[in-house]
């Protein structure tokens, strides 16, 4: 490593994954419509009932790169929260994911398949690789996805 006056260098830039933590609300009901309502309410619980419910989610978007040498910054986070925002939160904030957002026409809007849509809508439009999801639907049940 070499110090110079507001400069830091290294042999190789070391890669390193930075994080932002974002908020949204939404509704959602679990439903499989090719089930019976006893299998549906068997099988998802108060999670399927008829009027939704809803979640406050956190979103933690995790991106990979080498740090840059001028800014020392791998993303600049106020950048990613602003793609995020743009992205994701605009499209999903305060919506049934059943009625409101398309991805689900055909889909349960699990919290799992609920990070892989957001994956999708992620993927290659943020400074960095794109590394990993984690999706907080209570302080208590989360997901995490490295894509595919």
């Amino acid at each position: 490593m070499t110090l110079r006056p507001g400069l830091v260098t290294y042999p190789s830039m070391p890669t390193v994954t930075v994080t932002r933590r974002l908020h949204f609300n939404a509704a959602h009901r679990l439903h499989n419509p090719r089930l019976s309502s006893e299998e549906n309410r068997r099988i998802f619980g108060l999670c399927n009932n008829p009027n939704y419910h809803g979640h406050n989610y956190e979103l933690e978007v995790s991106v990979e790169g080498e740090i840059d040498p001028v800014t020392g910054y791998v993303a600049d986070l106020g950048e990613v929260r602003r793609l995020v925002e743009e992205s994701v939160i605009h499209h999903l904030d305060h919506k049934n994911l059943n009625l409101d957002v398309p991805e689900f026409r055909d889909l349960i809007p699990t919290t799992e398949n609920l990070i892989v849509v957001i994956w999708r809508m992620l993927e290659g439009r943020l400074p960095g690789k794109l590394k990993r999801l984690v999706l907080w639907e209570t302080p208590r049940n989360y997901v995490t996805y490295w894509g595919q």
